[in-house]
């Protein structure tokens, strides 16, 4: 009786994260695993130039959407341009708290994406395998 609560509860539990997806999400905040390293900086010159390590994102913004069918998108776009420069589209499944993303044509499984934190506003997810790869998105739509 017990196990069937708790299959149950764990069958619904992702199927509600899967329910909160679907949406516009911009990406509001990155941590790399070199940052991670490196964050404990001893001399001047680390602690100067940290804050430069990683990639660029002024006049960036990195929008991905999950619809309802199981596929998305990832655009970025570049400010002063009116079209996106790239979109990269994909499908995905939720399975429990991972967030698996597909190849659209094969299906076959690009990336494994551990969810940390799904609200409605706020999703948190990190590299399957890489705990320090750490993404957070912020709903727009």
């Amino acid at each position: 009786m017990i196990l069937a609560a708790v299959c149950w509860l764990t069958a619904h539990a992702g199927f509600a994260q899967s329910n909160a997806l679907p949406g516009t999400w911009q990406i509001s905040a990155e941590k790399t695993c070199f940052q991670e390293q490196v964050s404990g900086a001893d001399s001047d010159t680390e602690k100067e130039l940290l804050p430069h390590f990683g990639a660029s994102r002024e006049g960036v913004a990195r929008i991905i959407r999950f619809h309802e069918n199981g596929t998305g998108e990832e655009v970025i776009f570049t400010v002063g341009k009116r079209r996106s420069d790239k979109m990269h589209a994909f499908r995905y499944r939720v399975n429990g708290n991972e967030l698996l993303l597909l190849d659209k044509k094969s299906g076959l499984m690009t990336q494994k994406l551990i969810i940390e934190e799904l609200s409605a506003g706020v999703l948190r997810f990190h590299l399957g395998g890489k705990d320090c790869e750490v993404k957070e998105l912020t709903r727009i739509k």
